[in-house]
C-alpha cells in the first residue's frame, strides 16, 4: 500500500520520461525498504490464503502502472516489446533484485545506479538510450 500511494505517475510525460521515473522510484524503494520487498515478492508461499490474496492484488496494482507505461511507448512508437507480460515480469524481476548486490558506499552511488539502469530499460523494451548530461 506504501508503494501504491507514494507512486506518481505523469500521463503528459513522454512514455520514455515515464518510464525513467519508474524504474528510479522502483530502485529507491527498493533500497528504501528491502525487508518489505523481499516479503512482497519473495515469501508469498509463507502468506495466509487470505493475505496471498491481498498482496498480489495490490502487486498487480503497482505492476499495472508500469504496463500502462509501456503501452503508451508502443503506442508511440517509442518501444518495442513482443510479449507485454514478460517485459514487465522481466523488468520488475530486474530492478527489485539491485537489493541483492547494491550496497551504499560501493562502486556505484545511487545516481549512477540509476544512469545504468534506465539504459537497461531501455534497452529492453527496444528504446533509445538516453542523451548523457551536458
Amino acid at each position: 500500500r506504501m508503494l501504491l500511494s507514494a507512486w506518481r505517475d505523469d500521463p503528459h510525460a513522454t512514455p520514455l520520461e515515464r518510464l525513467d521515473r519508474f524504474t528510479r522510484f522502483h530502485i529507491d524503494t527498493s533500497l528504501d525498504h528491502p525487508d518489505g520487498v523481499f516479503l512482497a515478492y519473495m515469501e508469498l508461499r509463507n502468506l495466509s490464503p487470505e493475505n496471498l490474496t491481498l498482496i498480489t492484488g495490490l502487486r498487480r496494482q503497482y505492476e499495472g502502472a508500469l504496463q500502462t507505461i509501456l503501452e503508451a511507448g508502443v503506442a508511440a512508437g517509442q518501444m518495442r516489446i513482443d510479449d507485454m507480460r514478460l517485459t514487465r515480469m522481466a523488468l520488475i524481476g530486474m530492478l527489485t533484485a539491485v537489493t541483492n548486490w547494491y550496497r551504499a558506499g560501493g562502486r556505484l552511488d545511487r545516481e549512477a545506479l540509476h544512469r545504468h539502469y534506465a539504459t537497461l530499460v531501455r534497452g529492453a523494451v527496444g528504446a533509445e538510450a538516453k542523451a548523457a548530461p551536458g
